[in-house]
């Protein structure tokens, strides 16, 4: 007997639930496709304006890792002065040790020797006052007797790179420069983020690339436990 063929209406797609499902995949088709269209710009747009903003902070921070890393290269830029002198014994000679005029000794200090940076310490014992004074690549000392003002300053420049070196880990720069800091740190997530961001949307690259920030995750670890630990 010849086998019966099915019947068309019983194979043939139901024209309206082909038109749903195709209409459905179009709609998602559509959503991902204006979600990349919404979202590849402000990537992009961050990431280079980002980039372009922290370039000449991202470099100094770059630069002066390897100088960090580095300081021997430099300790011959180190110069040391010596200088003698007396303050007016009125401002450190008190009994009350809380009257004796600090402003004055440092401003005096200051003017007469340009000396530099902060006052890191200012100390006050029975015979003497120390002031300590602190700054990228800089450092003074000055001792002070307090029966007559007569004083020993001691003041070291360690030289540019020093001072960039300085700059780098934020020591004696001052809660300004420390916000520098902070906001270079930002800049720098932000570019690395906006990148990857960047990289997710190249679907022909896609895969390799996150295979390769895999991979320099995973060497950077092993850098450590081979290196360091």
């Amino acid at each position: 007997m010849p086998k019966s063929r099915p019947q068309p209406w019983t194979t043939a797609k139901s024209p309206t639930r082909a038109k749903n499902s195709s209409t459905k995949r179009n709609k998602a088709s559509g959503q991902d496709i204006s979600t990349n269209i919404r979202w590849a710009p402000v990537a992009r747009w961050l990431h280079l304006y980002l980039s372009v903003v922290s370039f000449g902070l991202v470099l100094f921070f770059a630069v002066t890792g390897l100088t960090l890393n580095h300081a021997n290269w430099f300790e011959d830029a180190a110069r040391t002065n010596e200088y003698s002198g007396k303050v007016q014994a009125v401002w450190v000679n008190k009994s009350d040790t809380s009257h004796i005029d600090k402003f004055a000794v440092v401003e005096y200090l200051r003017a007469t020797h340009d000396v530099k940076g902060m006052v890191s310490e200012f100390r006050i014992d029975e015979r003497e006052c120390s002031v300590s004074f602190r700054g990228p690549g800089y450092a003074a000392d000055a001792y002070i007797v307090r029966s007559d003002g007569t004083y020993q300053l001691s003041e070291t420049r360690l030289g540019i790179v020093a001072v960039m070196n300085d700059l780098h880990k934020g020591r004696d720069t001052g809660r300004g420069w420390a916000w520098v800091i902070d906001v270079t740190a930002v800049f720098m997530t932000l570019v690395s983020v906006t990148g990857l961001v960047l990289l997710l949307f190249l679907k022909k690259r896609r895969v390799s690339g996150l295979l390769w920030v895999v991979v320099g995750l995973i060497g950077g670890l092993l850098l450590y436990y081979g290196l360091v630990m």
